[in-house]
């Protein structure tokens, strides 16, 4: 046969197959695969433990009573902050989210490696269900944030209603990083040294030991609107505004106007398009690079 009428004999052959894709062909079963993985994760994860779930409680905050005993006692920092504690702790909660969620994706498909190689295996669940475990993991450290705002006097408010919003479009900024991050492992291993660098730096770059109003009289308020150019940063300070208290300045008080809420929302869009555009690229030939 020359190699003329391959082509022609080709095409009897159907739609020629482009390897696996990152979310699959059946959406109910990625879906499914998804929270399969993020509950058994979530479950074994405390397996044999006496305190099980209440790890996960105690772990912020343990944190937060070192925290707020240096920042309290030693540097007395919170005297003009309201409900400091109930606004760091919740700072504390929202960034164990983001570490959670990315750095556990950073390996996630490397450790799958027997499920990615599988041929109708849609890659992309391997992530998401990371994300999703760390949602797990919000939602039961939520809990003492609650516990704690009640108990220094905090009522119910109809800014409350912003928190679904606010925490929505945390996810989908962690949702991008780690479709991208866990797809550069792949190929890149220096990716999880390296992010294990920015999160330290994000730690100390983003208000969670301090206020905005501190870097404001400090630095200025220029350097506080380069903070809220984080996804992170912004929805740490709109938590505290509308959970907390309405003292924390909105992240459209403080850039002057309400349109000041869209850049962070471009930089969530620009991460999660760059994040998707990535890990479906890299789908296919993910099982070939492991």
């Amino acid at each position: 046969m020359s190699s003329a009428r391959v082509p022609e004999a080709a095409k009897g052959m159907g739609r020629p197959i482009s390897g696996p894709t990152a979310l699959g062909s059946d959406p109910r079963r990625f879906v499914l695969l998804v929270w399969t993985m993020a509950t058994t994760d979530f479950k074994l994860r405390f397996f044999g433990s006496v305190l099980g779930y209440l790890w996960q409680i105690m772990r912020p905050l343990l944190l937060f009573g070192i925290i707020y005993t240096v920042f309290t006692v030693v540097l007395d920092v919170s005297s003009d902050e309201p409900d400091f504690g109930v606004a760091l702790l919740l700072g504390i909660v929202l960034f164990q989210f983001f570490t959670d969620a990315t750095a556990g994706s950073v390996r996630s498909i490397v450790l799958r490696e027997g499920l990615v190689r599988k041929v109708d295996f849609p890659r992309a669940a391997v992530p998401m269900a990371c994300v999703l475990q760390a949602l797990f993991n919000l939602g039961l450290n939520l809990i003492p944030v609650l516990v704690f705002l009640f108990a220094s006097g905090g009522t119910p408010h109809w800014t409350w209603l912003e928190l679904p919003l606010i925490l929505g479009v945390l996810i989908v900024f962690v949702t991008g990083l780690a479709l991208l991050l866990s797809s550069l492992f792949v190929r890149y291993r220096d990716v999880e040294p390296i992010w294990d660098v920015a999160m330290q730096a994000l730690f100390y770059g983003t208000p969670i030991l301090y206020s905005l109003s501190l870097v404001i009289d400090k630095a200025g308020l220029s350097v506080a609107r380069i903070l809220l150019i984080s996804p992170l940063a912004s929805a740490i300070q709109q938590g505290r505004h509308a959970l907390v208290s309405p003292q924390y300045g909105s992240v459209g008080s403080i850039f002057s106007t309400q349109a000041g809420v869209v850049i962070p929302l471009v930089v969530t869009a620009v991460v999660f398009i760059l994040g998707a555009f990535v890990f479906t690229r890299a789908a296919p030939r993910i099982a070939e690079e492991l």
